[in-house]
């Protein structure tokens, strides 16, 4: 009988370790990000109606690294930052650029990408040559960018917005405006790699703002993105990953 109990305990005590060897490779934390994904190649949606991109590659490799889950939610620009102070997510990553105005509002990670602005024009444009040039015409941005701020420090530069980048293109080449101010790494996909307006469109300047992005989390960060993200940063540039997806994305090396 005390050999059958304790044949009865080595196999539970053999069973749990087993049960924690198997959990000890699981996600133990599970977080919901937004993300504008109209933007490329930063975050956008492919052909399949998958969010793919440089910041969705990033937050895979981190969350890999450190051991969560991660969920994206395609989230529209104007109430990306409303929703996160409803809570119906528990971070934003969407090439959102730091900045004293946001800081007062939300807790922010540490930089995980440099930008500037970019200036997008015509292919035929011979005009517009710097941000200089834009005093006197029609400028696209989207609601509530840096873009869309960068142009009203212009005087004279006639600001008009739209709800999402590509729209705004649109218009460009449709001639209803003059130009578009968008991230450079923005700019240069529509321009230079876009189907739709490969060709079509140029990026014909570049005004130096200096930019960062980091992810955006409620002031207190309650769910404790933060840390996370940036532990995980740290470890996927040490790996040589942030290069890889860098390189993918942007043909090379940062």
């Amino acid at each position: 009988m005390k050999s059958l109990k304790l044949f009865s305990i080595v196999t539970v005590v053999v069973m749990l370790f087993g049960l924690l060897a198997a959990c000890a490779g699981q996600p133990t934390k599970k977080l919901v990000f937004a993300s504008d994904a109209t933007w490329p190649p930063m975050e956008f949606m492919d052909d399949a109606k998958k969010i793919v991109g440089f910041d969705v590659d990033l937050i895979a490799a981190i969350a890999k690294d450190q051991k969560i889950e991660v969920e994206i939610k395609n989230t529209a620009w104007d109430g990306i930052f409303a929703g996160l102070e409803g809570g119906a997510y528990d971070a934003i990553i969407s090439s959102v650029t730091i900045n004293d105005e946001r800081r007062a509002k939300y807790d922010f990670s540490d930089p995980y990408f440099n930008a500037d602005q970019g200036i997008v024009v015509r292919a035929d444009d011979t005009g517009i040559k710097s941000g200089t040039d834009l005093v006197g015409k029609k400028v696209g941005a989207q609601i509530g960018t840096t873009g869309a701020f960068e142009v009203e420090k212009i005087k004279g530069a006639t600001l008009k917005g739209y709800d999402t980048a590509d729209l705004a293109m649109l218009d460009l080449l449709n001639k209803n405006i003059d130009a578009v101010v968008v991230d450079t790494p923005v700019a240069a996909d529509f321009a230079l790699n876009s189907p739709q307006f490969k060709g079509k469109l140029k990026l014909a300047a570049t005004i130096v703002t200096k930019e960062v992005f980091g992810v955006v989390a409620q002031k207190g960060d309650p769910k404790k993105v933060l840390p996370l993200f940036n532990t995980g940063l740290k470890n996927v540039k040490a790996s040589g990953e942030y290069d890889k997806i860098y390189t993918k994305w942007f043909g090379k090396a940062p």
